[in-house]
C-alpha cells in the first residue's frame, strides 16, 4: 500500500489558524506589556533625575536647578541664575504622557535639600496603570505609587 508523504489541506489550515489566533494573542499582550515596561521606565528615570540632580548639588556645595520638560530632565533654562545640577538632558521612554504640578524650575541647595516640591502622575495609552511620583519638602523625600481610589497609594510592587 502507498502512504502520501505530507499533510491534508484541512490539517494544514487547521494548524496555520491556530498560529494566527496564537500571533493575534501574543501581539495584543505584548503591546500591553511594552507600554507597562516604558511608564515603568519613565517613573525610575524621574526619580533617579531628582536623586541625580541632590547628589550633584551636595557634591558642588552650591545650588542648581532642574526643568522637567515633557520628555526628559532638562537644565534651567538660558539665562537662568541657577547652574544646571547635570549637563544634557535624561529622557524618557516614548509615548509616556507627564503631568505635574511643579514648579518651571526645581532647586537644590548645596546641602540637599529642595526648595520646591510637587507631584507627578505618569500614564501611557497602551496600559490603563497610572503611575505617580510624590516630593516632599524640605529633604525632598520621593514617593512612587499608582493612581488609586485614594491618589497617589502606595504599591508594593516597586
Amino acid at each position: 500500500m502507498l502512504r502520501s508523504a505530507g499533510y491534508s489541506l484541512p490539517e494544514l489550515l487547521l494548524v496555520m489558524a491556530l498560529l494566527g489566533l496564537l500571533g493575534s494573542l501574543s501581539v495584543q499582550n505584548g503591546g500591553g506589556l511594552l507600554a507597562r515596561q516604558r511608564l515603568e521606565a519613565a517613573t525610575r528615570s524621574l526619580e533617579q533625575g531628582i536623586n541625580r540632580a541632590r547628589s550633584e548639588a551636595i557634591q558642588r556645595h552650591g545650588p542648581c536647578g532642574m526643568r522637567l520638560g515633557e520628555t526628559a530632565w532638562l537644565p534651567p533654562a538660558a539665562g537662568s541664575a541657577l547652574e544646571p545640577c547635570f549637563s544634557g538632558s535624561v529622557p524618557w521612554p516614548q509615548g509616556v504622557v507627564l503631568q505635574h504640578n511643579f514648579p518651571e524650575l526645581l532647586r537644590f541647595t548645596g546641602s540637599g535639600l529642595v526648595l520646591d516640591g510637587g507631584t507627578a502622575l505618569l500614564t501611557h495609552p497602551g496600559t490603563d496603570l497610572a503611575r505617580c511620583l510624590v516630593m516632599g519638602l524640605p529633604l525632598g523625600v520621593v514617593r512612587l505609587g499608582r493612581i488609586g481610589e485614594k491618589g497617589c497609594e502606595v504599591d508594593p510592587s516597586l
